[in-house]
């Protein structure tokens, strides 16, 4: 288990480097040039840029979260072909750079969804909420007129000017279907698969958050039977999952342990977090402790230590504690409580199977 920390970059992160190599056990920093929009080349200079300023304090920078896929891929737009080059190019700059895997999504307009950033929990800690009844059967007009006016709805993580044409973006996706969308993301991996094999990079999905269709759009990354099928579009090394326990398990119907099993050799990245499901639909992300929510990561991490698993992981969303600011979901401390949580976790089977 390769353990990493998502990080945002110079001026842009209030957690420095610094902070984290305090961590005990973190070897990686899983990074983006955030600044460059969906569609643009990463030049080559700026990726060594950041890629050396990680390595000279003592990380590596073989993870990036994420190289966003623009709009006209996902649409199957006439000028899709234009950004799929310009994806490719990326890539090669990657490889060139030392990257070994690069994690995306294939989510239509909205990226990870939540109602409420900061969300009580009984223990005074706060954390990222999703209220089901103001999300489900909501009109895309609804959707919206409550963004415009900045009530009852946030868009965590979701780019300024992306918000500004969010009807345009609804229109654009009017006709694109689950399976107009499945036919799309084969298209763009079966475009760019070749160019991961030649720079020896890893493709790394990550699952729909939630793991279902919202606001009358489709999401195809929503089970294991989507994990098959994403498989079966290439049986490249290249093609693979980012593991994410937080968004597929927001589902009760998808069992993580069992997930873990089927399709952790094909995971060269992983997302550990808990969710807590509540009988209507709602839920919130709690502390990393197996007990505080509704996934077994317990036994995740053992079928990881069974199959003695070398991917990178990094904690998930984490809660606000002890007054912090900063980014929901990504501030230090309770991350930081979630790897020694991990990593103690990883530690206890290890030892086990020593005495075997």
């Amino acid at each position: 288990m390769n353990m990493t920390w998502r990080w945002y970059g110079r001026g842009n992160d209030q957690i420095t480097l610094e902070h984290i190599k305090q961590i005990p056990n973190v070897k990686g920093i899983v990074w983006a040039l955030h600044n460059k929009p969906a569609g643009e080349v990463w030049p080559l200079e700026e990726i060594q840029s950041e890629v050396e300023y990680i390595r000279s304090h003592g990380f590596h920078a073989d993870v990036v979260e994420s190289v966003n896929i623009h709009d006209a891929i996902k649409i199957g737009s006439p000028d899709r072909d234009v950004y799929i080059e310009n994806y490719k190019q990326t890539i090669r700059h990657l490889g060139q750079a030392g990257v070994k895997v690069i994690c995306y999504n294939f989510m239509p307009v909205f990226d990870w969804t939540r109602t409420d950033l900061y969300h009580p929990l009984p223990d005074g800690s706060t954390a990222l909420f999703y209220e089901k009844s103001k999300v489900q059967d909501i009109e895309p007009s609804e959707l919206i007129e409550k963004i415009a006016s900045s009530t009852s709805m946030t868009m965590p993580g979701w780019e300024p000017e992306r918000l500004a044409k969010i009807q345009e973006l609804f229109d654009a996706y009017a006709d694109v279907t689950e399976e107009k969308l499945w036919e799309n993301l084969a298209y763009f991996l079966h475009a760019i698969l070749p160019v991961c094999e030649e720079e020896d990079i890893q493709m790394a999905i990550h699952p729909d958050d939630p793991p279902w269709s919202i606001f009358g759009l489709p999401r195809i990354m929503t089970s294991g039977e989507s994990l098959k099928r994403l498989l079966k579009i290439s049986d490249s090394k290249a093609n693979g999952i980012t593991f994410c326990t937080g968004s597929l398990g927001a589902n009760p119907s998808n069992d993580m342990v069992a997930l873990a099993g089927e399709y952790l050799a094909r995971s060269p990245f992983s997302h550990l977090r808990n969710v807590k499901i509540f009988e209507n639909g709602d839920f919130i992300e709690t502390s990393h402790f197996t007990s505080d929510g509704s996934v077994d990561l317990t036994n995740v991490v053992r079928e990881m230590a069974d199959q003695e698993y070398t991917g990178y992981v990094r904690p998930d969303h984490g809660r606000h504690l002890w007054n912090e600011e900063g980014r929901p979901g990504y501030g230090l401390y309770d991350r930081a409580l979630g790897i020694m949580y991990l990593n103690g976790l990883w530690d206890a089977y290890q030892a086990r199977k020593r005495e075997v």
